[in-house]
């Protein structure tokens, strides 16, 4: 039997109990790639151990997949990137081809234009051009969404794992294809946006033992933004620019 002095030796501290919990839970996210997302998106991304691209899902037009706001001085501004969707009407997000190359150079402009006086531009001007430069030599909207959402969660110190969907063999079903994913993940819980609450079959992670969980995007603080008044709902490219190092202010931390 245990004794007292056997507890001394070995004393069950919030730092033990913590990596014991880190080692029989996993936390994953399973969702559509982004162009140049909201600041949510990457908070999401970092209060996860894993980050699945749902790419291999139907694009949807007029979306978030490829196009985003930014702020100017006459209001909110979409930056879209061209697609080719004429007749192709079930087309994966991962088969979208682009139908403009010189897209990311207007991009590039437009946000010289609106940023360039932004606090916190000058220091972060040469990351994005970068990958703006990479971005042009892109033919699919995925691997563009891709290359972004690494650069940024890169400048963000973010470091989950990024894996596409379309590396496994899922089951059938909007919900099924989750929970089957989670399963080869071993996950042990599942993250989402509110919006799935609408049509997800939650019944079917909890046969499963896997809990859903709900991201709540609502109390951001506000940041100090060029072109009032102030908007939540933009790129984080605003946050980067308007805040700079003092970003991780402005988020939130789910977990």
């Amino acid at each position: 039997m245990e004794n007292k002095s056997d507890q001394k030796k070995f004393p069950l501290n919030k730092l033990y109990l913590n990596a014991i919990a880190n080692i029989v839970s996993k936390k994953i996210i399973i969702t559509q790639s982004n162009y140049i997302p909201w600041k949510g998106y990457f908070d999401a991304i970092r209060s996860v151990d894993e980050f699945i691209l749902y790419d291999d899902m139907q694009y949807t037009r007029r979306d978030w997949r490829n196009r985003n706001y930014i702020k100017t001085n006459n209001g909110l501004q979409w930056l879209t990137i061209p697609v080719e969707v004429k007749g192709k009407y079930h087309q994966k997000i991962n088969e979208t081809r682009i139908s403009d190359p010189t897209w990311a150079k207007n991009h590039w402009a437009t946000i010289v234009n609106y940023y360039s006086r932004a606090p916190h531009f000058e220091k972060h001007k040469s990351h994005f051009q970068n990958l703006y430069a990479q971005a042009a030599e892109e033919v699919f909207l995925s691997k563009v969404n891709y290359l972004f959402l690494k650069g940024i969660c890169d400048l963000l110190n973010i470091h989950t794992p990024m894996l596409w969907s379309s590396d496994f063999e899922l089951a059938t079903g909007k919900t099924e294809c989750l929970v089957d994913l989670c399963k080869k993940r071993r996950a042990t819980d599942y993250y989402s946006g509110p919006a799935a609450k609408n049509y997800m079959q939650e019944e079917l992670f909890v046969a499963a033992d896997i809990g859903v969980h709900y991201f709540d995007y609502s109390n951001y603080p506000e940041y100090p933004q060029l072109f009032p008044p102030f908007e939540h709902g933009v790129s984080v490219l605003d946050l980067i620019f308007n805040t700079g190092d003092a970003y991780p202010s402005y988020t939130k931390k789910f977990n």
